[in-house]
């Protein structure tokens, strides 16, 4: 790891605030297990979910809640679960994709590698993303548990922090 990537590390919050966006057809709060992995994986290293919220894969509605996610004060990223499949009701990523001002491509790219370890070629059907948002953090991951405990414990968990830390960062300097 390089000197300066350590150094951002350290110098980037204990805590991040993040929101929770399930987006399903058929899940409910008792059902919601990539949304709860979520929540468990996020507390536990230590961070704060502040919002959470459950939607059906509708592409308005999908947007319409992560904008006032995103809109809130309160919360520096949102991390959702589902609908970044190949079906025709998965729109997640569309909506994403349009929303995000910076592409993390490797985030995606990573991500599928990891499931190929796990999955097999069926990890090439998964079109998972991340990048910013103005001065927050977008991450859409799908919706199985599995997928959601890996991209989380293998990505965002270590990286959160760091991610939240550079476009404040580099917020200030613009402003």
């Amino acid at each position: 790891m390089s000197e300066a990537t350590e150094q951002h590390r350290k110098a980037a919050p204990e805590s991040v605030r993040v929101g929770v966006l399930t987006i399903s057809d058929t899940r409910t709060e008792e059902t919601d297990t990539g949304g709860e992995t979520v929540r468990e994986l996020l507390e536990a290293a230590g961070h704060e979910v502040v919002r959470r919220s459950i939607v059906r894969d509708e592409a308005g509605m999908i947007r319409d809640r992560i904008t006032t996610f995103l809109a809130d004060s309160n919360v520096d990223a949102v991390i959702t679960t589902g609908g970044t499949g190949i079906s025709g009701r998965d729109t997640t990523h569309e909506v994403a994709e349009r929303m995000i001002d910076k592409r993390l491509d490797g985030f995606g790219e990573i991500f599928r590698m990891l499931s190929y370890e796990e999955v097999g070629a069926a990890a090439m059907m998964s079109r998972a993303v991340a990048g910013s948002v103005g001065t927050k953090f977008l991450a859409c991951l799908p919706g199985s548990r599995n997928a959601v405990r890996l991209a989380m414990e293998k990505l965002l968990v270590p990286e959160i922090a760091h991610v939240v830390f550079e476009l404040k960062r580099h917020a200030k300097k613009e402003g």
